[in-house]
């Protein structure tokens, strides 16, 4: 009975120590992100957290994260999309012709955004699916076409600016549930103008629904005599998201509350973990993108499946023109450019694996405000933009090298 019990004490810091090699990827993002937010904390003077700065970086990086869900699927699945950025620029553009010099309401306006955003994701995705030309031709071919597409539409000009009802899609709150005059003293309480009851109550729903699902998976996984997350990291990781969702969230509730374009990339994040982590389709695209050839024996369509990825992409990136286009209240013939190696840098920071097969929608997410926060903490600090692409591109270059690096050694 001793010696049983010795060496179960023994196996634990092995075990603990395997866990950790395996999932070094996920926690080192989250450790990165929470290093990188503290030392711009400490070097702007606490500007990076105020919460006008706050709302700030959701409403800079909301395009990028919804592209990053696009182009997440896409690398998973094997290919790569250089185009996104292009499409973006252009579905802006189509769409400021549309309500500016045609005077078209907003609904339709949108509606036929996403329509285009969608057929041009089929016309890339139809040649690489069906002809095997490899993507990276095609959508560098779709970046050159769209961005003089753009300049063609605008006729080299800007075009703005856009309707109220528009420019809601990106720069709107979503209001408190409560009145003002009801809320005045809980907001002089913590010191504030005002304090927004709704983004609070859903900072701590979502909170309650993070610690269900964690504590519902774990529960899963020992029913199945599956290998679980040791209980103490467990724990610990879940009160870093909480205590970082509770504080974004009253940031956030203090300023003007909830930014439509945060509660769409919430639906959207949700959306997308949910297809890639507990659907059919979101395991045949990981099949797709693990082994192309065994996931066609197995009977998995692939033509399609990948005709499929870039449809999506299409149309999220249509959805991020809109909401760029509304955010400067103007359409410009440079929208989107270079945007695409960002969302890139994003998927790939977050883990996503250059040879596919392997990344998280967490992930994807986590890299992209990675790249937000270096963004606006290098402004703040009034750090040209010479020297944050030279940064940007150093950080790429390491996860990339880290990525390749835990292949080598797992192998």
């Amino acid at each position: 009975m001793q010696s049983s019990e010795t060496a179960a004490a023994e196996t634990e810091p092995s075990r603990l120590k395997t866990y950790l090699k395996t999932h070094m990827r996920e926690y080192g993002l989250l450790f990165a992100l929470i290093a990188i937010m503290a030392f711009f904390q400490i070097v702007t003077g606490g500007t990076l957290m105020r919460p006008v700065n706050i709302t700030n970086l959701f409403l800079q990086n909301s395009y990028i994260i919804i592209m990053a869900l696009g182009m997440l699927i896409v690398i998973v699945s094997g290919n790569i999309d250089l185009s996104v950025g292009s499409v973006m620029g252009f579905v802006g553009a189509f769409a400021a012709v549309m309500i500016v010099q045609w005077h078209m309401p907003v609904w339709l306006t949108f509606l036929a955004s996403i329509v285009m955003g969608a057929a041009i994701g089929a016309a890339q995705g139809y040649w690489v699916a069906y002809w095997k030309i490899p993507s990276f031709i095609v959508t560098l071919a779709g970046m050159l076409v769209f961005r003089g597409a753009s300049l063609l539409l605008l006729e080299g000009q800007s075009v703005g600016p856009f309707p109220r009802d528009f420019q809601l899609l990106s720069t709107g709150f979503v209001p408190d549930i409560l009145p003002r005059d009801v809320t005045s003293g809980l907001a002089a309480m913590v010191g504030s103008h005002n304090f927004n009851i709704l983004a609070m109550s859903v900072g701590l729903i979502a909170a309650v629904v993070v610690i269900w699902l964690g504590l519902r998976a774990r529960a899963r996984d020992k029913a199945y005599g599956m290998e679980s997350e040791p209980s103490n990291f467990f724990w610990a990781r879940n009160v870093i998201v909480l205590g970082a969702m509770l504080f974004l969230t009253y940031k956030l509730a203090t300023f003007r509350g909830l930014p439509n374009v945060l509660v769409t990339m919430g639906v959207l994040i949700v959306i997308y973990a949910f297809i890639t982590q507990n659907t059919v389709i979101g395991r045949r695209i990981y099949a797709l993108g693990g082994n192309a050839k065994a996931a066609k024996l197995s009977g998995i369509k692939t033509e399609r499946l990948t005709f499929l990825a870039f449809v999506n992409m299409g149309v999220l990136a249509a959805l991020a023109g809109l909401i760029f286009a509304a955010r400067l209240n103007t359409a410009t013939p440079k929208a989107g450019f270079g945007l695409e190696l960002d969302v890139i840098a994003a998927v790939f920071i977050g883990g996503a694996s250059m040879s596919g097969g392997s990344g998280k929608i967490v992930g994807a997410v986590v890299g992209a405000f990675i790249m937000g926060v270096m963004n606006n903490g290098m402004s703040i600090m009034g750090i040209g933009i010479d020297y944050q692409q030279m940064i940007k591109g150093l950080v790429l270059l390491a996860a990339v090298v880290f990525d390749v690096y835990n292949k080598q050694k797992q192998g």
